[in-house]
């Protein structure tokens, strides 16, 4: 039996040992060149994909803006916070469209006269500026109320952008905004655009909770020698308008660091 002692004592060393190999963690063998191989790298995004301009443009596609109409109503109270009161038969919203008849009527008969200032105009949408001088100057004069320019919400007068004038019902304090605008002799159902509405901070000219009133003034586009036949009066609390939104740049941004190439001098 002591004979066997030693075989039993290496058969239990070795069963130890092979043991241990099958259940050891494997390591990583620690050769010097081992860390200097490149590590597999994870590709990056576009920078288009993390670009919130980028983000931006995709969202307007995803609008399909051309598709859709929008109340007028709704837009300009969303970017003013003031509403747009449609118009009624009360005795203060009938006063106030008898004046701008009136107005009209005498406006469009001042610029039909043959020694007429349009007449030297050379585009038809440089009229306006006459129309909304003699609105302005009539509807001031009538009893009861008065016209201006509507202020923006800086507190500046200001020609250019919707609407071109405020009307203020004195006695109600009541605001209408007028709009004339030029519209040639047979165009009246044309589905080319030719209202616009941009929508800036600080130069916003809605300022009131008011009546929103547009003055298309038709004439019979003879270049040079319009004849004015007549208006139609908007309500433009139930107008829907769409959004084109664009990208655009000017001569200045086009141009800045680029030099005007000559032809070759004639031989």
């Amino acid at each position: 039996m002591k004979k066997n002692i030693p075989a039993i004592i290496f058969f239990t060393i070795l069963a130890g040992l092979a043991a241990f190999v099958v259940t050891r963690k494997p390591s990583r063998p620690s050769y010097p060149r081992w860390d200097t191989f490149p590590k597999p790298q994870t590709a990056e995004k576009s920078s288009a994909s993390t670009d919130p301009d980028a983000a931006l443009v995709r969202s307007l596609l995803g609008e399909k803006l051309s598709t859709r109409t929008f109340s007028f109503a709704t837009v300009t109270e969303a970017c003013s916070g003031k509403k747009v009161i449609p118009l009624d038969q009360s005795e203060t919203h009938q006063q106030v469209i008898a004046a701008i008849e009136s107005a009209m009527a005498a406006t469009l008969a001042d610029l039909n006269r043959p020694d007429s200032p349009v007449r030297a105009l050379r585009r038809i949408n440089e009229a306006s500026r006459f129309f909304e001088d003699g609105l302005l100057q009539r509807i001031n004069s009538t009893p009861g109320l008065s016209c201006d320019l509507p202020p923006t919400r800086a507190g500046d007068a200001q020609r250019s952008g919707y609407p071109d004038l405020r009307i203020t019902h004195t006695a109600s304090n009541t605001i209408f905004y007028l709009d004339p605008k030029l519209v040639e002799q047979g165009s009246e159902k044309s589905t080319f655009r030719t209202f616009y509405f941009e929508p800036k901070n600080e130069t916003l000219k809605i300022t009131d909770n008011a009546t929103h009133l547009l003055l298309g003034i038709e004439h019979d586009g003879k270049d040079g020698a319009w004849t004015f036949l007549g208006w139609r009066l908007v309500d433009l609390s139930t107008l829907r308008v769409r959004l084109k939104a664009e990208f655009q740049a000017s001569n200045a941004e086009l141009y800045r660091e680029t030099k005007l190439s000559l032809p070759p001098p004639a031989p």
